[in-house]
């Protein structure tokens, strides 16, 4: 499972939290902001905080968000630790 990770879209910052296939929790200012699930590539649903059934209707903050976390690309810590492993082993 994805880890979690921080964007900012203009001078705010969020912390997003894979939750399962397509389904994020949102932090904002340290605060859980929103449950959102991907719909397609452009459109993202904010999850109804009691049902966690999809709420429709356009909301470009979400869909912001939503561009934002498809083109994060996590940082490759395992790559790191190989490295480290091999100097380890004199490699």
């Amino acid at each position: 499972m994805q880890q979690p990770f921080d964007i900012t879209i203009g001078e705010i910052d969020y912390a997003i939290f894979p939750e399962g296939i397509d389904t994020y929790v949102v932090f904002k200012d340290g605060k859980e902001y929103r449950h959102i699930l991907k719909d397609t590539e452009s459109q993202w649903l904010t999850l109804d905080p009691e049902t966690a059934l999809p709420l429709f209707g356009e909301d470009e903050e979400v869909n912001a968000i939503g561009k934002e976390i498809i083109a994060y690309v996590p940082e490759d810590e395992d790559e790191d630790d190989d490295e480290a492993h091999d100097e380890e082993d004199g490699l």
